[in-house]
């Protein structure tokens, strides 16, 4: 299999530099506004191009199986209409009942749903009936690919975030003796790793910068929850416990939580865009968009492998569950009093600066 990385890896560089180009004739592109601080036109295709490397790759080297044709064509889906989003800018009405739809063809053609939560209250195991799996299952879907969505904020952040998603689900796949799953979680990775280097200017400059956009963004949330089904509900595969989903996507799931309830509370709403996610938080700090980008991965990886260490070790699903939402509720608390210091001092500064200028 070590031929399937090297070509993946290949064959997503040469892509990206294919579609750049195209991005920019057809005027596939983001252009700088009030919230998208770069400089200069960026094309849009870094998640066409990964897609598009990844599906060349999963024909010539994995056995190909319906699970597979399912999962690649949903994605593709989903790709289309990240693309249409990215350039026309379509209403989010729009991307949720496409994602629903996508998440009932998993259901009901791959009978890939959330049915059992494992222990997480205790002795008792949560076993969800066919109609509110279903419904949870669409929601974990669309939760899943917004909060993926929601995270691409500035450079490197969505592939680092997927990059140690899938390192972590490929892990316990391989370690769970699921090889085929782990080479398709480690094929993302290496398909993710040229459009990092891309998109944070390695080594070719800013120059040839590229995006993920909503295509991307949708594609590896998707990605995400399809293993995270496969990996906690099918008996056949049962690669790890529930409760260990949420620490693999932690830092995800807990940002968008936090802001999807901060924009309610506002009486906005939850799919409103904004500049309160966390990597803005630590850029306010002070930090810069590198390190910003290296403390919000390490968070991920800390949890990731928390979860997992756990999964092995055969802590107690309720006690994880505990955990994680302790670590939640300090996340929310911290994220929320660090806006109302941040937003205090910021009125003190304007103030001073105020009664400086009437001195003068």
């Amino acid at each position: 299999m070590y031929n399937a990385y090297l070509f993946v890896f290949i064959t997503s560089f040469v892509t990206l530099f294919i579609m750049r180009k195209v991005a920019k004739k057809i005027g596939l592109v983001d252009k700088p506004n009030a919230r998208k601080l770069h400089q200069g036109v960026v094309p849009l295709v870094g998640g066409i191009s990964v897609y598009l490397s990844l599906l060349i790759a999963f024909i010539l080297f994995l056995p190909t199986s319906l699970n597979l044709w399912l999962y690649l064509g949903c994605a593709a889906i989903l790709i289309i209409l990240g693309a249409i989003d990215d350039y026309l800018d379509i209403s989010f009405k729009i991307r949720l009942i496409v994602q629903a739809g996508i998440s009932l063809a998993m259901i009901w053609i791959g009978d890939h749903s959330l049915h059992n939560f494992g222990f997480l209250m205790g002795s008792n195991s949560i076993a969800l009936n066919e109609y509110t799996g279903s419904l949870v299952t669409i929601i974990a879907v669309i939760g899943a690919i917004n909060a993926f969505n929601m995270v691409d904020g500035i450079d490197g952040l969505l592939g680092g975030l997927a990059s140690v998603t899938f390192t972590a689900l490929g892990t316990v796949f391989y370690l769970s003796g699921n090889q085929y799953l782990a080479t398709i979680c480690f094929l993302i990775v290496t398909a993710l790793v040229p459009y990092i280097m891309l998109n944070l200017g390695y080594p070719l400059g800013r120059r040839f910068k590229i995006f993920m956009g909503d295509a991307g963004s949708m594609f590896i949330g998707f990605s995400v929850v399809w293993m995270l089904v496969r990996g906690t509900q099918e008996s056949s595969i049962d690669a790890f416990k529930p409760v260990t989903a949420l620490w693999i996507i932690a830092i995800p799931l807990m940002d968008m939580a936090t802001i999807m309830i901060r924009r309610v509370r506002k009486g906005h709403s939850p799919f409103k865009p904004d500049r309160e996610h966390l990597h803005h938080i630590c850029q306010r700090m002070g930090l810069s968009s590198l390190m910003t980008l290296f403390v919000i991965c390490l968070l991920a990886s800390i949890c990731a492998v928390v979860g997992i260490v756990a999964d092995i070790n055969g802590v107690a699903e309720s006690t994880m569950f505990a955990a994680f939402l302790v670590m939640f509720a300090v996340y929310f608390t911290a994220i929320n009093h660090i806006w109302r210091i941040m937003t205090w001092v910021g009125r003190l500064k304007m103030h001073y600066l105020v009664r400086a200028e009437r001195k003068n």
